[in-house]
């Protein structure tokens, strides 16, 4: 598949989503609801990950001792982590994150072998067709810009392997009560990896619910996340045509 380049932006619209993004996530506290100790987030991420397993084996990676892993947007590490718990060696797993503080708190806690970098996933350093598997969770919903969401899209296309996987994990839903992110819809992301085999499925019960639900009922969730609509995420896997 060739991977076309995409419109690049002006230095400076792109310095300044940059810089709104970083000020964005200043402003964040996400508190306790992220807690594993927290029944509904325990949930839901335990009902991610099983899936995800599914899907990584049903397109043959089920083992990822040999596999190199990018995540852009990594944070503080949680999925890089969650990779070498998967099977994934450390030294095989770089994460790249836009904010210095969450960077160094990804080195503090993952293992030394483990490469974390402070870049923009508009811009990325490595050479065309490096890894074998590309991830994103919940960082495009964090750019408004679509300029920059295409080359970051771009970007994962022209380092993943002809027989890689992108994996996405993000909201298609809006959030009411942060008018930082907006929801990615399912035509948006085709039109993000044009040319590219996608399949997607929506995850994650609505999150409210889920904390509201969880600490008395798993099995009310469990029946309420068998419905579309009442899911606000999708995981997809993206192929390369």
């Amino acid at each position: 598949m060739e991977i076309k380049p995409a419109t690049s932006l002006p230095e400076t619209e792109l310095s300044l989503e940059e810089a709104r993004i970083q000020a964005a996530f200043a402003r964040r506290r996400d508190g306790a609801r992220y807690s594993w100790f927290d029944a509904g987030h325990l949930f839901l991420i335990q009902g991610r990950e099983r899936l995800l397993m599914t899907r990584l084996k049903q397109y043959g990676f089920a083992s990822l001792d040999t596999k190199s892993v990018l995540e852009i947007g990594c944070g503080t590490g949680y999925w890089l982590r969650e990779f070498i718990k998967w099977g994934a060696r450390p030294e095989h797993i770089i994460g790249i994150d836009l904010l210095s503080d969450r960077v160094a708190e990804a080195k503090r806690l993952c293992p030394g072998t483990l490469t974390v970098e402070c870049g923009s996933a508009a811009g990325l350093s490595f050479p065309d067709e490096t890894f074998d598997l590309v991830l994103q969770s919940t960082v495009f919903t964090s750019v408004l810009d679509s300029g920059m969401k295409q080359l970051m899209a771009a970007e994962m296309l022209r380092v993943l392997k002809d027989s890689g996987l992108i994996l996405w994990y993000d909201y298609h839903v809006n959030n009411p009560w942060n008018t930082d992110v907006r929801g990615v819809k399912r035509q948006e992301i085709y039109q993000l990896f044009p040319g590219c085999r996608i399949q997607l499925r929506r995850i994650t019960l609505a999150p409210p619910l889920a904390r509201l639900l969880a600490p008395y009922s798993w099995l009310a969730c469990y029946v309420l996340e068998k419905i579309p609509l009442l899911c606000t995420h999708y995981l997809g896997v993206i192929r390369k045509g």
